[in-house]
């Protein structure tokens, strides 16, 4: 088994109560006097979303004049670049390592485009080794946080004594298109915030092998007829978010066949499982998690509540719920967790992790 040795997450400064991000909002996707009841929808959609505050990669009234996929991503790159500096360097100093003990480094982000890639320009920056592996992942979005985990447990089962580090990097606010008032458009504003958050892990071989949580085994799962449930349509103004209402029906449909065929081949029940951290999707998917799992709903209460304090921070948001739970005791010696997220293909990543 690999280790989870340390989990930091890192905000922007910049950050807003939600009403107040819903009304500049309004102002940039729905300036036409015209949509009066586009912005009456979209009020009554960010204020269910569930989410109390966000932290924004610009100030706020930045997006007021921020124009064309260039100029955001240029912001992608600089914002993104300086907070995975510092969760990485806040997860080796965490558990006690140098940014040289450093093997493997896999990058992801589904919201801007680096080349070279951000875990590339960090390398000068942290201090990694001129021969560490470099990994960038684009396109797994949501998913991503707990892929990249099981991607990391992967490499280190074939190198028991390495250290490997994940880093997720999301800008999520400045994908938002000024010009798309669609539905899916306008529930997303309401719910995706800016972060990042890094891992690092280390082999069973590894001096600090059984310092935190191990990764017992991992499970990939893609749905059929599902491609147009979540994801990107790309073009000259950057990311136009595809999302279905259908999320929440998808999630509880496949969910738990999946949960329960992953356990049971370790003997393992969703009764015994102590520990739930999943990906905060939303609302509607939270609740479709605990329905189809048929768990305490105060078992996803560290998603619901960094949904509330961040929202939904794409990839590493599932890695905040992470560390959050860690914080507060979660996974305690010898009980069984499990570490879920959900995401464009559409597809499941599922983590049996051991305290």
């Amino acid at each position: 088994m690999s280790t989870i040795a340390a989990v930091r997450g890192a905000l922007p400064g910049n950050v807003h109560a939600q009403a107040d991000i819903t009304e500049v909002l309004a102002e940039v996707v729905l300036r036409d006097d015209a949509k009066a009841e586009k912005r009456a929808l979209l009020r009554r959609v960010h204020a269910s979303a569930g989410v109390s505050t966000r932290h924004l990669a610009l100030p706020l009234q930045e997006y007021l004049t921020l124009s064309g996929f260039g100029a955001a991503n240029d912001a992608f790159i600089e914002v993104g670049t300086t907070l995975g500096e510092r969760c990485i360097g806040d997860a080796l100093a965490a558990c006690g390592l140098a940014p040289s003990d450093v093997d493997l480094i896999v990058s992801t982000s589904v919201t801007g485009i680096a080349a070279p890639s951000i875990d590339a320009r960090l390398v000068a920056r942290l201090g990694l080794r001129d021969d560490v592996k470099r990994v960038p992942v684009f396109g797994l979005g949501c998913v991503a946080g707990a892929a990249g985990i099981a991607r990391l447990h992967d490499y280190l089962v074939g190198h028991p004594d390495g250290v490997a580090v994940l880093l997720s990097v999301e800008l999520c606010s400045l994908t938002f298109q000024r010009d798309d008032d669609s539905t899916a458009n306008l529930v997303a504003t309401g719910l995706f915030g800016d972060g990042a958050a890094a891992v690092v892990m280390v082999g069973a071989q590894h001096p600090l092998a059984g310092s935190g949580p191990r990764v017992v085994d991992t499970r990939s799962r893609m749905y059929p007829d599902t491609e147009r449930v979540m994801g990107w349509d790309i073009g000259g103004s950057g990311f136009r978010i595809v999302l279905a209402a259908t999320v929440a029906d998808v999630v509880e449909k496949y969910l738990r066949d999946d949960v329960d065929a992953f356990l049971g081949g370790h003997g393992v029940a969703v009764a015994d499982v102590a520990t739930w951290v999943a990906h905060p999707g939303g609302p509607k998917v939270i609740e479709a998690i605990v329905r189809a799992l048929e768990v305490d709903p105060g078992a996803l209460d560290v998603t619901r509540r960094s949904l509330a304090a961040i929202g939904n921070l794409s990839s590493s948001s599932v890695l905040h719920v992470l560390q959050g739970t860690l914080a507060e005791g979660g996974l305690a010696p010898g009980t069984t967790g499990v570490l879920l997220a959900m995401g464009p293909g559409f597809c499941a990543e599922l983590v049996l992790l051991e305290g």
